[in-house]
């Protein structure tokens, strides 16, 4: 029995030093970002990247849950026009507005979180011509508070997998 407790103070012991080197070391600037390479042409990738419509067609996220109501404002491919999501607690509650445009390029955007987590965070997708098919590039940046540094990497295996099924969605949509 005492041999069981020592285990269980020394992986107590652990858990605390982990988490008070992850929130002392990891930087609070916290930068995600993975690549595809779509056999098809840029235009037709950019239908599903350069607008918010076209987003949520292979958007992993909202996949999540086949309840989500989404609400657009504006056409979603314009500075200023956004969409409200709302789900369930795997989805959660948000908006995210396109903040920078470059037709055939690159879209940026910005997230506000509202549940079950308030925070914002950026996302990019870009696109280039690689070889005869088109590369596209997701990024997301977002400042980590104490709990999510603690937490990062488990963040960072959620959004490989996230961003993985995403961009594998989208090129067998943009290859059709």
């Amino acid at each position: 029995m005492k041999t069981l407790l020592k285990i269980i103070g020394i992986i107590i012991l652990l858990i605390i030093v982990y988490a008070l080197v992850a929130v002392l070391a990891f930087s609070k600037d916290y930068h995600y970002e993975k690549s595809v390479v779509i056999n098809a042409p840029k235009e037709k990738v950019w239908q599903y990247v350069g607008s918010l419509k076209g987003y949520n067609a292979w958007d992993p996220f909202s996949k999540a849950d086949k309840n989500i109501v989404i609400t657009y404002s504006g056409e979603g491919d314009k500075v200023g026009d956004s969409y409200h999501w709302k789900g369930d607690k795997n989805v959660g509650e948000g908006e995210q507005t396109i903040t920078e445009i470059v037709p055939g390029e690159k879209m940026m955007t910005k997230l506000h979180f509202i549940q079950p987590f308030e925070g914002d965070a950026k996302a990019a997708f870009v696109v280039t011509p690689e070889g005869s098919g088109t590369k596209v590039t997701w990024m997301i940046d977002n400042e980590l508070n104490a709990m999510m540094k603690i937490m990062k990497p488990m963040m960072n295996s959620n959004m490989d997998k996230m961003f993985g099924q995403g961009l594998e969605d989208l090129k067998k949509l943009s290859e059709k």
